[in-house]
């Protein structure tokens, strides 16, 4: 699908679609509680006239595969947890694009069914997996192949698990969220620094919201005592950071433009709340009213920021460079290349595409401030990020901007367009 977006002011209210990191954990939790669990849900992609975010859909695919039952209604999902009565010996659990999925079931079902299947698509086969993979090798688990598809069996034991930290913080995730689903203690020590902590931190608190409560010290990470989950009952997702990040840095890109974005909460786990920080960094104001957050435009300088803690944010504060004085330097992303798209790379490309200047390295983005830009076509590269990106962009363009595989956005926001038309966004399908 390719969407045209023709330049203009964007003005109005949206509300946050919820957070998918916090969803993935508080769906996987509460198919293995004790009792079911209401899971409250926001945004226009939860009001039960859409599909939902693809990456939502491979979690509850595969959930559902195990056994758990999960009913979709507006505003909510019920959760009905895996039992012994629905529980699958030998399930196939397709992942689809999401990553997230692969590294957080992985573990989980080699706990709960000893044998399952497990398929992706687009650039899933190709993410790391290895670090995971060696340590429940280390534990009993077999695999039949080193990348996706591919099956497992055995039971991991208990004991030490080694992992990098330095790869992927969903190593982690998917391990902590496995803990309390074993039949012996087990901890979890990092081989090497840890990547993403924010992400951890999202983790920990929503099986802490699940009366799991995990200790860290010195690098190990484990269950304070032996524990499972117990379902809160109902619970909220947070309003998505990350995906809202788009309309906040819009906001701020042209004079005029005033997006205010409700239910996102400041005191969120989520890293990418750190959208503010960096946008402020750039020069722009933030404001809260009662209408909901909101960034202004200000007198805009290039910066250096380390982007290693929140890789989503590089392609809409890469926009930002673009219109700042000066340059703008994106440290610590070699990690940005094992995303959907290798995205030091589609992101300089979607910038040149569009009339900008840039520059890569192995480890780095460098944007040099030109004003504005021209507009023009952006290949998406089977990327969300990179598709929502194009479409905060066209704020600052003198011609229209049109997006090649915009259908990429339904990975995680696929009422994206809704909502950007919804602030008078002028965008349509070609």
């Amino acid at each position: 699908m390719d969407i045209q977006i023709n330049p203009g002011t964007l003005k109005g209210t949206l509300e946050a679609i919820s957070s998918k990191s916090e969803l993935h954990r508080m769906l996987i939790c509460a198919a293995f509680a004790d009792q079911p669990t209401d899971i409250i849900v926001s945004g226009s992609a939860y009001d039960g006239q859409h599909e939902l975010p693809k990456d939502i859909q491979a979690t509850l695919s595969c959930l559902t595969a195990i056994g758990a039952q999960c009913q979709i209604t507006p505003g909510m999902i019920h959760v009905t947890p895996v039992s012994k009565e629905t529980l699958t010996q030998e399930p196939v659990l397709d992942c689809m694009e999401s990553g997230s999925t692969f590294r957080f079931m992985l573990p989980i079902a080699a706990a709960v069914c000893g044998k399952a299947s497990f398929s992706g698509g687009g650039r899933l086969p190709e993410r790391p997996i290895a670090g995971l993979s060696e340590a429940l090798k280390a534990h009993g688990v077999e695999f039949s192949g080193e990348t996706l598809p591919f099956s497992i069996s055995g039971i991991p034991d208990g004991g030490v698990y080694e992992i990098p930290g330095n790869i992927s913080s969903q190593y982690l995730t998917g391990l902590l969220l496995m803990l309390p689903l074993l039949e012996e203690e087990a901890s979890i020590r990092l081989t090497t620094p840890l990547v993403s902590s924010g992400y951890i931190d999202i983790t920990t608190q929503v099986m802490s919201s699940y009366d799991v409560d995990v200790l860290q010290k010195d690098g190990v990470w484990q269950l304070v005592k032996r524990q499972t989950y117990q379902s809160p009952k109902q619970i909220p997702a947070g309003g998505d950071w990350s995906n809202t990040a788009a309309f906040l840095t819009a906001s701020m890109l042209r004079e005029g433009n005033d997006i205010r974005c409700k239910a996102l909460l400041p005191n969120s786990c989520q890293g990418d709340r750190n959208i503010l920080r960096f946008l402020e960094q750039f020069g722009a104001g933030i404001s809260a009213t009662r209408e909901g957050l909101r960034t202004v435009s200000g007198i805009l300088q290039g910066t250096t920021i380390d982007i290693d803690e929140t890789p989503d944010l590089l392609p809409y504060l890469a926009v930002v460079g673009c219109v700042a004085v000066g340059d703008t330097v994106f440290t610590n992303a070699a990690r940005l290349r094992l995303k959907e798209s290798d995205r030091i790379t589609s992101t300089a490309a979607m910038i040149r595409a569009l009339g900008g200047s840039v520059e890569t390295e192995a480890d780095k983005l460098i944007v040099h401030g030109v004003g504005s830009l021209r507009g023009g076509t952006v290949d998406a590269m089977n990327d969300h990020r990179i598709v929502m990106a194009g479409a905060v962009a066209s704020s600052i363009c003198r011609e229209p901007v049109i997006i090649q595989g915009a259908e990429a956005v339904n990975k995680s926001y696929p009422t994206f367009f809704e909502d950007f038309a919804s602030v008078k966004g002028d965008c349509h399908v070609l």
